[in-house]
């Protein structure tokens, strides 16, 4: 990350704004990790701009969550914490692995339905086509 500048850190009073934060980027995650299992049996679904948006979006996201690992740890290393904020750096820090897991599972799923996408099929040949169709049903 050396050509982005050093993130605004934040004061532990920002705590439960991070936490929604973090949270939020999670349940986005779940929603979209849904969304294209689901399209894992039929990528043709999906047109070729979806796919590379969903690339770039959660890229994007998988290069930032060092920045909420970093805040995070710096707060573990406070030295008041109360009970409450340490327990809840720590399930944070889970829920920012958690994270950072689906979207390593996201890309790599988009990385696969990029190659069955409705341009993708609606540019093979009729023979392509039917070649494919009967590998499906065992032929």
């Amino acid at each position: 990350m050396s050509g982005n500048p050093a993130p605004n850190w934040q004061p532990l009073s920002r705590l439960p704004m991070i936490a929604s934060l973090i949270e939020g980027q999670l349940g986005d995650a779940k929603d979209q990790l849904k969304t294209l299992s689901e399209a894992r049996h039929k990528p043709y679904a999906l047109d070729d701009a979806i796919v590379a948006h969903t690339i770039k979006v959660y890229t994007e996201q998988s290069e930032f969550t060092w920045v909420f690992e970093e805040q995070l740890a710096k707060w573990q290393r406070e030295e008041h914490l109360t009970p409450f904020q340490d327990i809840e750096i720590k399930r944070l820090q889970g829920q920012v692995e958690q994270w950072k897991e689906l979207l390593k599972i996201i890309l790599e799923l988009a990385e696969v339905l990029k190659h069955g996408t409705i341009e993708k099929v609606l540019a093979k040949d009729d023979l392509e086509m039917g070649i494919e169709a009967l590998l499906r049903v065992g032929f």
